[in-house]
């Protein structure tokens, strides 16, 4: 008797223990399973808009400018640039769409000529079609994309701080960092859209004359301006996530056990 009561106690006592070690460690989490699987479908939206991102400040295809296609000749050029690189290519006017009066779309196959802009090395502008980008603009484009993507990136960094160390205060500063990161990657576009319209307006006088061109915007800055709404739209999400719940729970009361 005396010894299964021992047993008895020691038992009582290691359950105790392992139920203090279950509390505390609820209690350095700070986040509840509800609120935990709010800020993971936040924060895979958040993902979503950060691969899109990187896809669009990675890729060239922001912009393709066309020649216009020329009688009695077997190819025509195009390109496609982005913020970092520039692709000139000579396309088979049989494969251009023949209701098409401009050369490509750039995507068809053909000779192609990729360069990295000079001006992020030597600090000399690029000429395309006998045109000449303004490296000023071009390179603030670059670089605010680039600061949208580090911040961005501290934003993700704070999320992950909060699931894993339960720090619930860096959600604001999370949300901060995925509202600015889509804010820069916006102005980031409207700073290359205009560094095109400078492209096209500076023509050089030397010969050969330049070609007339076309222009319009691809693939890769459409996912540019989806990544920078669907940041705002995390950035949205994580700062309901940090309101308090009675104003919610005000407008929406929760259903008591009526009485009988």
């Amino acid at each position: 008797m005396m010894w299964s009561n021992f047993f008895l106690q020691e038992e009582n006592r290691r359950r105790g223990a392992a139920g203090r070690r279950r509390a505390q460690g609820q209690l350095g989490s700070g986040l509840t399973p509800e609120r935990e699987g709010k800020v993971k479908l936040a924060l895979l939206l958040a993902a979503v808009g950060a691969t899109l991102a990187v896809l669009s400040v990675g890729t060239e295809f922001w912009v393709e400018l066309n020649t216009y296609k020329a009688n009695g000749s077997a190819v025509c050029e195009a390109a496609h640039l982005g913020l970092w690189k520039v692709c000139t290519k000579r396309l088979w006017q049989a494969d251009v769409p023949a209701g098409r009066e401009t050369c490509g779309p750039a995507e068809l196959p053909g000779e192609a000529n990729c360069t990295y802009f000079k001006f992020f090395t030597t600090g000399e502008n690029a000429r395309i079609f006998q045109r000449t980008t303004k490296k000023e603009v071009n390179l603030a484009a670059a670089v605010i994309a680039v600061l949208g993507l580090a911040v961005m990136a501290l934003g993700c960094l704070c999320i992950i701080m909060v699931l894993s160390k339960g720090a619930e205060f860096l959600l604001r500063v999370g949300a901060v960092c995925f509202g600015l990161s889509g804010l820069l990657l916006l102005v980031s576009l409207e700073v290359f859209r205009h560094s095109v319209r400078v492209l096209l307006q500076t023509v050089s006088p030397e010969p050969p004359p330049a070609p007339r061109l076309t222009y319009e915007y691809s693939w890769s800055l459409g996912c540019g301006v989806g990544a920078g709404l669907i940041l705002l739209l995390g950035a949205g999400c994580f700062l309901l996530l940090t309101l308090p719940s009675w104003p919610w729970a005000s407008l929406c009361p929760k259903r008591g056990h009526r009485a009988t």
